[in-house]
């Protein structure tokens, strides 16, 4: 591999593991600092939006199809659709993902 890409891939790392490890810290010192009083109420607001604002953030940005053609916005309405339905018959999270990347894949070959 080229030293670029190794780079890349350090960077990359260095960027996951630090979304999740610096709110942890910060959040476990936040917590040190009002020892003795309930963690529920001494968690910022805030937190609790922070999750469901990144599922929405990664569900937009999967809403837009790699390629800006027919067989794009084909094959990502058909995964969409397919992902609704399955999550609708079986309220769950994975098996609807699953179904919709399969019916994604499937329209992208078949229209190539």
């Amino acid at each position: 591999m080229h030293d670029s890409l190794w780079l890349a891939v350090v960077a990359i790392a260095v960027g996951t593991f630090s979304m999740r490890f610096l709110p942890m810290l910060w959040m476990q010192r936040h917590l040190d600092k009002h020892d003795g009083q309930d963690a529920i109420d001494v968690m910022p607001q805030w937190l609790s939006l922070l999750g469901p604002m990144m599922i929405a953030a990664m569900f937009g940005g999967s809403l837009v199809p790699n390629s800006v053609n027919l067989t794009g916005w084909a094959a990502t309405a058909c995964g969409v659709l397919v992902t609704l339905l399955v999550w609708r018959r079986t309220l769950s999270l994975g098996l609807p993902v699953l179904a919709g990347v399969f019916a994604y894949g499937a329209v992208f070959i078949a229209f190539r």
